[in-house]
């Protein structure tokens, strides 16, 4: 487990630990460079497990902006406009909206493949393209604080939601993401000098090493 820090990819988080141990090494769900927050990181034989720990739901913190649309979804992205903050009483509204099952584009600015190419790619080449929508689930969606037209929020979603979708369609972008739990596994537990052994990973998840070595 390993809290990345705001900046490097999440592959390069990856690379770093192959360089250091040697070993075949890969991740279970990546976050964009701009974010912070949990990586589980697979390593050696452990890297065939990876499907058994992609799937679980997330824990973010994000600081979403009211008062500007960017072409990201993020702060990265250029501002394509700019408004003006909602009310807490609309604010509310619109976050009703978002709780439970929900259905929304999937960001240009994503690894999401169109007609074969990352659709990111196709973005920054000024290319347009109507992207699919993504269904998922949000279990909790927490207001922390709101100051500013900055609305900071807890959030608990199913696997492959895209937080940057739920902060366009408030009606701003993120500016700033950290997550912090991955199913049962923390971001207060990070610790790159500490490995998990396959079976106590598994076992968390609900998965004894037994039964997976069986089937």
């Amino acid at each position: 487990m390993i809290d990345k820090p705001e900046g490097p990819s999440s592959f390069g988080v990856v690379a770093e630990v192959r360089r250091r141990t040697g070993a075949r090494t890969g991740h279970a769900g990546t976050l964009d460079p701009f974010a912070s927050g949990l990586l589980l990181v697979l390593s050696g034989a452990a890297t065939k497990l990876a499907a058994c720990f992609v799937g679980l739901d997330k824990r973010y913190v994000t600081e979403v902006d009211l008062t500007a649309r960017t072409s990201t979804g993020d702060r990265e992205g250029e501002v394509v406009e700019r408004l003006e903050a909602p009310e807490r009483e609309e604010l509310e509204r619109r976050l009703a909206g978002l709780r439970g099952e929900i259905e929304l584009p999937v960001p240009a600015a994503s690894a999401v493949k169109i007609g074969g190419e990352r659709a990111y790619r196709l973005h920054r080449r000024g290319i347009p393209v109507e992207m699919p929508l993504r269904r998922s689930r949000v279990d909790a969606l927490d207001v922390i604080s709101y100051s500013d037209g900055v609305v900071r929020l807890d959030l608990r979603v199913s696997s492959g939601t895209y937080v940057r979708a739920i902060a366009e369609a408030l009606g701003g972008h993120c500016a700033t993401l950290r997550r912090t739990e991955i199913g049962p596994f923390r971001v207060e537990e990070a610790d790159p000098e500490r490995v998990i052994p396959a079976e106590e990973a598994l076992e968390r998840i609900g998965q004894p090493a037994g039964s997976r070595r069986q089937s």
